[in-house]
């Protein structure tokens, strides 16, 4: 008996091969219809006996494409119309968006193949690509995915590769960046003032570059790279100088997980991130002796480690190179740089050349960055490789537009079960972030087909993305979220959990309900609501935010809260004050209450214990102390150091004033740095154990959620993981979004999106 299914397929089923995947498979199980691109997804109809339509249902679900994800079927029987054949029609570009764009995929084997295959046409093409891997999201103009709508339309196709391009058959049927060296986009090598070389190898002409130590801003993906050779202390110190990027870590990319390997200590699950098609950024420990520059990560334990995943890239590693610095393009606080000109005006200076190409780059992406703890990957952040692909919900939501907090932002929409994140946008002190913001949020609104007429920010009324949402036409209604709370509500959205939990939420600033700066919560919390059930004890920030800068001045305050009147002996002896004439301001700072907010913050905690122990008293960025605290104390063995738990009217306080207390004694008798960085770690884990075990006594509560920007600290995070498991609780950490502030905005859209499903006031 013939019959007719339609089925409409929803996810990541455009530039990812789908159609002529679905072709072969019809054609395989002998059934006749069409396979269409729509905005809200893929249609197919087949046509054909009963046991053939259910084969190929069950084939499509498990011989997927390698990048395709389809997240929703459905299907319905159609009038049998008597078709012959199956064949694949024009796009429709009617409808409301319901489609998932591809992210951005490293370049595939079959492609590498090719590319190093001299009897190949597109032997060293460097813009080598099919429907298994190539530029996405990047390219993108509008739905649906045709090639039309991205930035190939200048690109007419040749053909031979026209051919390709129609033939359901091939690897590169509708690949829509397909392209060859008869059609495509090419190479050029500018220099500092943008002058085009006259070189007839643009490329080995940036190689010879590189290996005479200049910095050379390469174009890729979702924009620029500033790449030096990362064998050389010189080329690295130069590129920092003019970068302005006196200390923090810098990211290398090397030629293959071999040499990864001779660098750097690989787990199977760091080898499997590593070698992903995502290709993030991997964090891991750096190897004794590793044949790379000093200057790379200086006073850190670990590298950020990446595989080539352009064919451009895969062609520089090529000729000889092992590790190339590949850090983004930009200043400090700027979004990277994507246009040719755009470079040449930004990077003035920096770059002394430009291997450009004319295939423009219309959404900027920075390099994705995880890390494994427990085996399992943890992004950092989630960019090039994994956005736009959709986090599913556990319920559906009315449509909100999240845009989250003012450092590492990220915007985000919930559309019916999936929320959408943007791009890395990053901190938005400059008028150049704030307008990547903006682009951002327009890109959210093209790729999900929808405005929100419900807007979700921080509680914050400093913050751009406050003024911003504020100052929103057409807007229903906005939805103020406190920071912490949807730090918390963020990792149940990535787990998929729903309920009240024990919220453990750690990170360096926060705007708190009672207007203090928060950072070391213990929160009661479920999608709409939270209760403060503890939290670390106040300590001032003498000096506001130059106290962030200088690490000394909380060191100075720990000691003051512990010792009294003796401080300053105590800070003499440990000599972490820099001048004599500080020791005054000091005093009269914190006892006028003077500039001196008090804060919670685990974050400025951490920067009071690493100057306390001689390991930072000033920092060049943002969690500089932390991260040196924590390579410090890798490995090392030690006991705990105490802590007390002081029951109030907020709730159980977390002080550690004993800690300092027995910190200061041994250091003062001779104490390892090391192990004293190792001892207040576990002092932490057991710290958070034991508040935990309390809320959970006092509530019944068994599950705990751990979040915030302190959870990026590898040693912290398996400790508390550990703790609370041998405690008997189920915990949760982030996976799909980081623990950071770039995960705020998915908290801030679902706990928004609860209260108005809920009919809570807003």
């Amino acid at each position: 008996m013939i019959k007719r299914v339609r089925c409409h397929f929803s996810g990541v089923v455009q530039g990812v091969g789908f159609r002529p995947f679905i072709y072969r498979m019809a054609v395989l199980h002998d059934l006749a219809g069409f396979v269409q691109n729509r905005r809200d997804g893929v249609v197919v109809e087949i046509e054909g006996s009963d046991p053939s339509i259910e084969a190929f249902l069950s084939d499509v679900r498990k011989l997927l494409p390698p990048i395709a994800d389809v997240t929703r079927l459905v299907t319905e029987e159609s009038p049998v119309r008597g078709d012959v054949e199956f064949h694949i029609t024009e796009s429709e570009a009617e409808g409301t968006a319901d489609l998932h764009i591809t992210p951005d995929a490293a370049t595939c084997n079959d492609c590498l193949g090719e590319l190093f295959d001299p009897t190949d046409r597109r032997h060293r093409y460097p813009f080598i690509n099919c429907t298994n891997c190539g530029p996405r999201l990047t390219i993108i103009k509008t739905v649906p995915y045709d090639r039309v709508n991205r930035s190939m339309a200048c690109f007419p196709l040749c053909p031979e590769c026209l051919k390709e391009y129609n033939d359901p058959m091939d690897r590169r049927f509708h690949a829509e960046p397909n392209a060859c060296p008869a059609c495509g986009p090419r190479l050029s090598l500018l220099d500092g003032e943008g002058r085009l070389s006259e070189s007839p190898d643009p490329l080995e002409s940036a190689c010879d570059k590189l290996r005479e130590g200049a910095v050379v801003a390469l174009k890729g993906l979702g924009g620029f790279h500033l790449s030096v050779d990362a064998g050389s202390d010189a080329a690295v110190k130069r590129l920092r100088s003019r970068k302005y990027r006196e200390e923090k870590p810098l990211a290398i990319m090397v030629k293959d997980a071999d040499f990864a390997g001779r660098i750097a200590e690989m787990k199977e699950a760091e080898m499997r991130l590593l070698e992903s098609f995502q290709r993030p950024i991997v964090i891991l420990k750096k190897k004794e002796g590793a044949p790379v520059s000093e200057e790379i990560a200086p006073g850190m334990d670990t590298l950020g480690i990446m595989l080539p995943y352009t064919p451009l890239q895969h062609l520089i590693f090529d000729r000889g190179f092992t590790a190339l610095v590949m850090t983004s393009a930009n200043q400090k606080d700027e979004p990277i740089c994507i246009g040719n000109r755009e470079a040449l005006v930004r990077l003035h200076g920096i770059a002394d050349f430009f291997l450009v190409h004319n295939r423009d780059i219309l959404v900027r992406c920075d390099d994705s960055i995880a890390m494994t703890v427990a085996e399992t990957p943890v992004l950092l952040r989630r960019s090039r490789g994994y956005v736009p692909k959709p986090i599913v919900l556990r319920e559906p939501y009315p449509e909100i537009l999240a845009l989250g907090p003012h450092m590492k932002t990220t915007v985000c929409i919930l559309k019916k079960n999936l929320a959408f994140l943007s791009p890395h946008v990053g901190d938005l002190e400059t008028p150049q972030a704030r307008d990547f913001l903006e682009e951002s949020t327009d890109l959210m609104y093209k790729i999900t087909g929808c405005r929100p007429s419900r807007v979700a920010c921080d509680l914050h009324p400093g913050y751009h993305t406050t003024k911003t949402a504020h100052g929103m036409e057409g807007v229903e209604s906005i939805i103020t979220v406190q920071h912490h709370h949807a730090h918390i509500v963020s990792c149940m959205a990535d787990n998929g959990i729903t309920g009240r939990v024990i919220g453990i939420s750690m990170d360096g600033t926060g705007y708190g309900s009672d207007g203090h700066a928060w950072g070391g919560e213990f929160l009661i919390a479920d999608e709409c609501n939270f209760t403060r059930q503890g939290h670390l004890s106040y300590f001032p920030l003498p000096g506001g935010t130059a106290a962030i800068r200088e690490p000394w001045r909380i060191g100075a305050v720990l000691l003051k809260e512990t010792f009294g009147d003796q401080w300053r002996d105590y800070a003499r002896k440990l000599r972490i004050i820099p001048e004599e004439r500080y020791y005054p301001l000091i005093d009269a700072i914190t006892h006028r209450e003077i500039n001196s907010p008090l804060t919670s913050s685990l974050g400025r905690l951490f920067d009071g214990f690493a100057s306390l122990l001689g390991i930072r008293g000033e920092v060049s960025f943002e969690g500089q102390a932390a991260m040196e605290m924590e390579a410090a104390a890798s490995g090392c063995p030690a006991e705990p150091l105490p802590f007390l738990i002081r029951t109030g009217e907020e709730g159980d306080l977390l002080d550690f004033t004993p800690a300092v207390r027995r910190l200061v004694e041994l250091r003062l008798t001779g104490s390892p740095t090391k192990s004293l960085a190792a001892a207040f770690h576990l002092c932490l884990a057991k710290a958070f154990r034991e508040m935990a075990e309390r809320i959970r006594m006092a509530t019944g509560l068994n599950r705990s959620v751990l979040s915030g920007g302190c959870f990026q600290n590898r040693l912290l995070l398996e400790g508390c993981l550990e703790e609370l498991r041998d405690a008997g609780f189920d915990v949760f950490m982030h996976r799909q979004v980081p623990p950071n502030d770039g995960g705020i905005s998915l908290g801030q859209a679902v706990s928004a999106g609860a209260r108005v499903k809920a009919g809570l006031p807003l």
